[in-house]
């Protein structure tokens, strides 16, 4: 039987923009991109194809020279025109132009009851065939999971707390034939149990509470508690020497299309959001989308940021920029580079704070949604601890020593912080609520590397 967690830190960001509960039509885009950025422990990515190539949705496009076995394929069929590189000639984005209708790479299809019987290592081959593989990430560290590893536990996180977050009722209605089919398939991959975590006060999608063969375990809280390191804190936590892997919804419901269907399916819903947005809402697209295809003729301003992914963790990739593999949103933010007079010291009901020393009377209306832009409102400072970070982390760790055992590079005391429990998401609000203004997200990566490499 499941667990029943109730979280009170964390921090709820209720921002203007929040997509409407509708699906609107498909977002056809011209051009699609594959980033190896987007897969934290790949060593060297080996392209296989070159410019003016032409490939099926699920041909390999890269591997890695490390693990070659894994395959990063192509979400649509097409032309490959543009293979860019950044310093060293380091790989940074193969760029496809994709036919107006999808050819498919055929793979194996099988049954239900087949599926049943498939031993590991041919579900792995398949896989990692497939390019679903890259779905799947490994803790500690955040990385790319490692086919030969058996984890000790698989987590799902069925929920999303983030600013704007998509609601995955939305996302992911009417498909919980392959999301059990996926299940099924991960369970053959780990000696432990395959973990579904749901939040208590979202609207529960049939495809999460009546999955078999999974422990479902409820959650109730703020943000980040839709976070799967925070959910893997409270069920199972990760001490040295452990392997957890990780995976969102739409890689099940992928994995499940690829063995009953027999394909790689690369066709996702995405929540366009963001209080620069017209009309914010849910369209059809596919993974590495072309960010301008996905708003075009709804953004209000010009002087805005276009971010892959939430407000917090996202990445920045600018209008002619792509969607990230493992996103299922994109914010329009004002971007914060126009003066402010007198900057935070103005108090004001309409700017949010985690504490009550500024932003005056916002902690009295929580229903409130904000429009704010991307200004930090200052540059990096020294660090100073002011107890706030341990307010919003509901982890058994201290986050500021944490960082400060980073920048000291002090291994040791990385380890006896908890640092293998955490990546740059369950921190994020530390960065949001920081005075210091740190990037905290970029500290805890270097950290992380800096123990995984050593």
């Amino acid at each position: 039987m499941g667990k029943f967690i109730r979280l009170k830190k964390g921090f709820t960001i209720n921002l203007a923009g929040k997509a409407a509960p509708k699906v609107g039509d498909s977002a056809s885009t011209d051009t699609v991109a594959i980033k190896p950025d987007d897969f934290h422990g790949v060593y060297i990515p080996k392209v296989v194809v070159k410019e003016g190539d032409t490939v099926k949705a699920g041909s390999p496009l890269f591997h890695d020279k490390k693990l070659e076995r894994i395959q990063f394929t192509s979400p649509v069929s097409g032309e490959v025109v543009r293979i860019t590189r950044g310093e060293k000639r380091k790989l940074t984005e193969v760029v496809i132009l994709a036919d107006k209708s999808t050819e498919y790479q055929p793979f194996r299809k099988y049954t239900v009851s087949e599926i049943a019987n498939l031993p590991a290592e041919e579900i792995k081959n398949q896989m990692l065939d497939s390019g679903v593989w890259a779905n799947l990430v490994q803790r500690p560290f955040g990385v790319l999971a490692d086919p030969s590893v058996t984890p000790k536990a698989i987590h799902i996180s069925a929920f999303d707390t983030s600013p704007l977050g998509p609601e995955y009722s939305i996302l992911f209605k009417g498909q919980d034939h392959f999301f059990q089919a996926g299940i099924d398939i991960l369970k053959k991959l780990t000696n432990g149990l395959v973990h579904v975590n749901i939040h208590t006060a979202s609207d529960l999608s049939t495809v999460f509470s009546q999955v078999k063969g999974a422990e479902i375990n409820k959650f109730s809280g703020p943000h980040p508690s839709g976070c799967v390191g925070v959910q893997i804190h409270h069920i199972d936590p990760i001490n040295k020497g452990d392997v957890v892997w990780t995976i969102n919804p739409f890689g099940v419901i992928q994995i499940g299309k690829l063995f009953l269907n027999g394909v790689y399916d690369a066709s996702k819903i995405v929540a366009v959001t963001g209080s620069e947005v017209k009309n914010p809402q849910y369209v059809k697209t596919v993974t590495g989308a072309s960010i301008k295809s996905l708003t075009a003729n709804n953004v209000a301003g010009e002087n805005v940021r276009y971010i892959s992914g939430n407000p917090l963790t996202g990445s920045n990739v600018g209008k002619e920029g792509h969607l990230g593999f493992h996103d299922l949103q994109v914010t329009v933010l004002p971007e914060g580079n126009e003066y402010e007079f007198v900057g935070w010291i103005m108090p004001g009901a309409n700017k949010l704070s985690v504490q009550r020393a500024w932003g005056l009377f916002s902690f009295l209306t929580p229903g409130k949604e904000f429009k704010l832009n991307t200004n930090t409102h200052g540059e990096p400072r020294a660090l100073v601890q002011t107890g706030v970070w341990e307010q919003l982390v509901p982890m058994d760790l201290l986050p500021g020593h944490l960082i400060k055992s980073i920048l000291a590079e002090d291994i040791d005391e990385m380890e006896a912080l908890g640092i293998y429990e955490v990546i740059e998401e369950d921190l994020a609000l530390c960065e949001f609520a920081d005075v210091s203004k740190h990037n905290v997200q970029g500290i805890l990566r270097e950290g992380l590397e800096l123990i995984r490499l050593s």
